[in-house]
């Protein structure tokens, strides 16, 4: 038999996650609580507050959704870097350079390879026949060790043998075009969308599910303009903006491939 409960003690414990949510949102605006803090832990948090683990995780959870912190499975909770990445998308567009040019430290991770048959889309973009394999490579990105970029791309398997073996161990794309004969090439297409993180997307990003994410279709192809890969990175929407370089025919290149190592 379910008893009834003191109304005003029931508004009080409504409301507990509000105070933990308010407390720690007056710690980062006041700096207490600086970009790249570790918060305490569940449980240290309950004892601070002297509340229960509904309103630590309500509070965290709403936190999380409003972009001040992030959730880091394994890891912890973290107040949220708030300086913005402008990542510039032009005819030569390099991971590493892009982040190195603005100060900040970029990295990869593998998270999966597969040789695959390609799926239509990407056999399309890819000019293959139908049945063609490809390499479907998984990686991660990171600045300053915060993920913010989870990217799938392909590329043919006849044209790059072993290329997701060599990812794998960590060489570099352009290192690799190098070795097969392509020693530069361009973004040919770009389409950039949003949507709300699907599967692991959020857990990969270490953001909240209800952030949306910038997903950015791309194809490159080499400088006789044949299709080398087609990719689709889906990015930390709170954490990356993009600009559009528009080169003119007779302007010199930027970023070109060589000395700079895309991930």
């Amino acid at each position: 038999m379910i008893q009834d409960q003191d109304p005003a003690l029931m508004k009080a414990r409504s409301g507990q996650w509000q105070l933990v949510e308010r407390e720690i949102s007056l710690g980062i605006a006041s700096g207490t609580l600086s970009p790249g803090d570790r918060l305490p832990t569940e449980t240290e948090l309950m004892d601070q507050f002297n509340v229960g683990r509904h309103s630590v995780r309500r509070a965290i959870s709403e936190l999380a959704a409003a972009g001040k912190i992030r959730v880091e499975q394994g890891r912890g909770t973290f107040v949220e870097e708030h300086s913005v990445i402008t990542y510039n998308i032009a005819r030569r567009t390099r991971f590493r350079k892009n982040l190195l040019d603005q100060g900040r430290t970029p990295s990869g991770q593998p998270v999966t390879e597969a040789e695959i048959v390609a799926p239509p889309a990407v056999a399309a973009a890819l000019e293959l026949e139908a049945g063609a394999k490809v390499y479907m490579i998984v990686r991660r990105g990171f600045a300053d060790d915060v993920p913010i970029s989870l990217g799938h791309s392909y590329h043919p398997a006849e044209r790059f043998p072993n290329m997701h073996l060599r990812r794998r161990a960590g060489e570099s794309v352009t290192l690799i075009y190098a070795a097969f004969g392509i020693p530069d090439y361009l973004r040919q297409t770009t389409t950039i969308l949003t949507r709300r993180p699907i599967g692991e997307e959020a857990q990969l990003l270490a953001q909240s599910p209800q952030q949306p994410v910038l997903v950015v279709q791309k194809t490159d192809v080499d400088m006789e303009g044949r299709p080398i890969a087609y990719s689709e990175t889906v990015w930390a929407g709170e954490r990356v903006q993009f600009t559009i370089e528009n080169e003119l025919p007779d302007q010199p290149p930027t970023g070109s491939a060589k000395g700079q190592h895309d991930d």
